[in-house]
């Protein structure tokens, strides 16, 4: 389908949400099945998904709020007890074509924006041919586990503590069977890393990192292009990605066609 016959409608939301909220359930049953004392589980609340993965970890929170079904000042409650007797705030990614009765109830129960990321999606359709870049990108093979998770934290080196968050991400998403991890490399030598989540024709993309002295050389475009091709050969319809508003991430996935679709807003309760 030509990407002009999409149409970003709220039917479109719910197939987006959907993806990234079980991408997030099934990184949450492998931290369980590979760690059983962190205490990770999920629960599908009223149809909104919520996440417990630490306190501190950036996947601890909900999706889906207000998409599926009308959200109850029961339903939330609910929800932040969840997160309550785990130690953990309560967090929301929403949707901005979410039911509106949501928006009355977090502002009567305490809860600020904190943050906001794009959501950009594009058709499958007439993918553009890869260009020359000196980088190949393949799917890792069985025992390069270990080296797509450095890789990955490699690009987050001037950070050393996000760095060690995003190697502990990346060797749960590796290991646990979901997500399907490419590596992008110049002359046998890693320079980027980026994973991928199918779910009912949707590819989500996610956890793209660079090596700092390949930013700027085409690497992430390319690791980009080849995801797109192998999820249409799985028989995937259309791709998201989420990025910050106005990054280089993002304009490198307008440079592959991706459009807009919509801006979430994280909210936030102590």
């Amino acid at each position: 389908m030509s990407i002009g016959l999409w149409r970003t409608d709220r039917a479109l939301a719910q197939r987006l949400e959907l993806a990234e909220a079980t991408s997030n359930a099934s990184f949450v049953e492998a931290r369980a099945r590979l760690s059983p004392a962190s205490g990770a589980e999920w629960r599908d609340i009223a149809g909104t998904y919520a996440m417990f993965d630490g306190p501190e970890s950036p996947i601890t929170q909900t999706f889906g709020l207000g998409m599926f079904s009308p959200l109850s000042e029961a339903d939330l409650e609910a929800i932040e007890d969840f997160f309550s007797d785990r130690g953990a705030d309560t967090s929301h990614e929403v949707c901005p074509m979410s039911d509106p009765s949501h928006l009355s109830l977090l502002s009567a129960r305490g809860y600020h924006p904190i943050e906001l990321s794009s959501v950009l999606w594009r058709s499958l359709d007439h993918l553009a041919p890869g260009t020359a870049t000196g980088v190949t990108v393949r799917p890792i093979e069985a025992g390069e586990e270990g080296l797509w998770a450095e890789t990955s934290s490699a690009g987050w080196s001037s950070e050393p503590a996000v760095a060690d968050l995003v190697r502990g991400l990346a060797e749960i998403s590796v290991r646990g069977g979901a997500t399907a991890c490419f590596l992008a490399e110049h002359e046998g030598r890693p320079v980027a890393a980026g994973g991928l989540f199918l779910h009912e024709g949707v590819l989500l993309l996610a956890g793209a990192s660079t090596v700092p002295a390949w930013r700027g050389r085409g690497a992430q475009n390319a690791l980009l292009a080849e995801r797109l091709r192998w999820g249409a050969a799985q028989g995937a319809d259309l791709a998201m990605v989420v990025t910050l508003p106005g990054s280089t991430s993002q304009l490198n996935a307008e440079r592959q066609g991706f459009r807009m679709a919509y801006t979430r807003t994280k909210w936030r309760r102590p």
